[in-house]
């Protein structure tokens, strides 16, 4: 295990974020009153804003986000100890030796060629570190929006074998349940039939490489920039005194005068 033997700046840096959270716990009247589950929606918040960051590759934003993130861990820690539970330090060592037990490849000797491996190695040793029925689903969090979840869960079957053979079989997919919406006859149908569309749109988009949270989220802003140029545009009637060609003329124009700001999403292990 690896020591340390003189405080980094870093290291520096957390001890006073750790001092300055003990000062507001004990001096501050609001932060002496914070719980788990007052600081739940709010460390929820600042992971959207953190999100937001991301998507915009604004790197001072990023900074900042990170920052806010780090108080709320160590809010939680801070809790968690006057209950006598554990501390940032019990923390800490948790996900050191998680790291360590999760990357055998690193820490051990078990050889990974390629990112595939690591990615099975990872979820094998997480279903074996589970206590009780841990299944191979569980660690996917109930709450996550709807298609990063259908992604998360086709990522994590497949590392088990649970997927198709190649692409061709994943796009014949998504057409046969395109057919099956378009001819649905009720309502609950046609709800069901739609869930299974966007299912298997979004297990196409995984293997043509492309995150479909990411790729929607794009185009939600070209549509909302487009849109506000149009409405930019209306006159004094505003949107209700145009006619849908002068909108389609104006939507057009938008897009060659707008353009939306590029968005990668990055992933690891």
């Amino acid at each position: 295990m690896r020591t340390f033997a003189r405080m980094t700046p870093a290291l520096t840096a957390f001890q006073r974020l750790l001092t300055i959270m003990d000062e507001l716990r004990e001096q501050c009247p609001w932060d002496r009153k914070q719980t788990f589950q007052s600081l739940r929606k709010l460390t929820i918040e600042e992971t959207y804003e953190l999100a937001d960051e991301l998507l915009n590759e604004d790197l001072t934003g990023i900074k900042e986000e990170v920052g806010d993130l780090l108080l709320h861990m160590v809010f939680y820690a801070r809790i968690a100890s006057e209950r006598g539970a554990w501390d940032i330090t019990d923390a800490l060592h948790t996900v050191c030796e998680k790291l360590i037990n999760r990357h055998p490849h690193i820490y051990g000797n078990v050889v990974a060629e390629d990112e595939e491996a690591v990615k099975r190695n990872w979820e094998q040793i997480k279903l074996a570190e589970g206590k009780g029925k841990k299944t191979v689903l569980s660690g996917v969090p109930t709450a996550l929006p709807a298609v990063v979840k259908a992604m998360r869960m086709q990522e994590k079957t497949a590392q088990f074998g649970f997927d198709w053979d190649n692409v061709d079989q994943v796009w014949d997919k998504v057409r046969e349940e395109l057919e099956e919406f378009r001819t649905a006859d009720t309502a609950a149908d046609r709800e069901a039939e739609f869930g299974d569309l966007l299912f298997s749109l979004i297990n196409y988009a995984r293997w043509r490489g492309i995150d479909p949270e990411t790729a929607l989220e794009r185009t939600n802003r070209k549509f909302r920039q487009r849109f506000e140029y149009v409405e930019g545009r209306a006159g004094e009637g505003g949107l209700q005194a145009m006619k849908l060609s002068e909108m389609e003329r104006l939507w057009q124009e938008a897009k060659n005068e707008v353009s939306s700001p590029p968005l990668r999403a990055e992933g690891g292990s």
